[in-house]
């Protein structure tokens, strides 16, 4: 059994049920309100996103927190690939990474090592952090939750699944996700093209093979299900600013469609 395989079958239990893909959504709000909302909703995990929202590192260790305390599992995903906040978010408990615009076999090496504790990799020693439980838990045990995150890339581009058996077959990764928005900007192609089909198609089947969970994220319930359908093992389901958004915009519509029929 290879590691990333070895990996996988630690994945926390909100990126993985029995007889369907886990689902979650981007957290965009620095509010534990919404975050519990989302819980009592039934949302398995969410992912902080650090890329495309303001939230910064204060935040983001809320967020883990309280998404953690109410059963979610809790990633992030960080703004770029320069490395700069991996540890101090895995410090702060964070359940894995997703790291965006992976686009080369170096880039996913560079994140994984970031992530992964000496000799095999670059993250330091930080067993006084919440992950250590402020330094309260024996080292080794801080030591093997460390080995046990997500450490996931986001590929995002064609030359990426084009190369996406080397890319998986990096050591220590453990998951992959297609980012669908950017494939599409970045190569010009709709979504369905045959192209981009059959390509996203080999990366799911090789991530498959490797025992990898391979995710995508998605607006609707019903592309929900078309991605399951698709082999996608954990699926992102709008965000919590979008979805209240909505739901707010469609109670605006219904209260002034009423007073307006009085």
């Amino acid at each position: 059994m290879t590691a990333a395989r070895r990996a996988a079958d630690r994945i926390p239990p909100g990126l993985r049920r029995p007889g369907a893909p886990a689902f979650g959504t981007w957290i965009k709000l620095p509010t534990l309100e919404t975050l519990e909302l989302l819980a009592d909703a039934g949302f398995e995990f969410v992912v902080v996103d650090l890329e495309h929202s303001p939230l910064g590192l204060e935040s983001a260790s809320r967020l883990i927190f309280g998404a953690q305390a109410l059963g979610m599992a809790a990633l992030v995903r960080v703004p770029d690939r320069s490395g700069a906040l991996l540890q101090r978010l895995l410090d702060a408990g964070a359940d894995g990474i997703l790291v965006p615009q992976v686009t080369s076999v170096d880039q996913a090496v560079a994140a994984v090592r970031g992530m992964t504790f000496a000799p095999r990799g670059d993250r330091g020693m930080g067993a006084t952090s919440r992950a250590g439980r402020w330094g309260t838990s024996p080292v080794d045990d801080y030591l093997a939750a460390g080995d046990d995150v997500i450490r996931c890339m986001q590929i995002e581009d064609l030359d990426g699944l084009d190369q996406a058996e080397r890319l998986l077959d990096v050591e220590g990764l453990t998951a992959v996700f297609v980012g669908m928005g950017d494939l599409t900007m970045s190569s010009q192609l709709p979504a369905d093209s045959e192209r981009i089909t059959v390509a996203v198609a080999r990366l799911v089947a090789t991530a498959t093979e490797r025992g990898l969970p391979c995710g995508t994220a998605v607006r609707t319930a019903e592309a929900a299900a078309a991605a399951a359908d698709q082999g996608f093992s954990f699926i992102m389901v709008s965000n919590d600013a979008t979805m209240f958004g909505h739901a707010a915009a469609a109670l605006g519509r219904a209260v002034r469609t009423a007073l307006d029929r009085r």
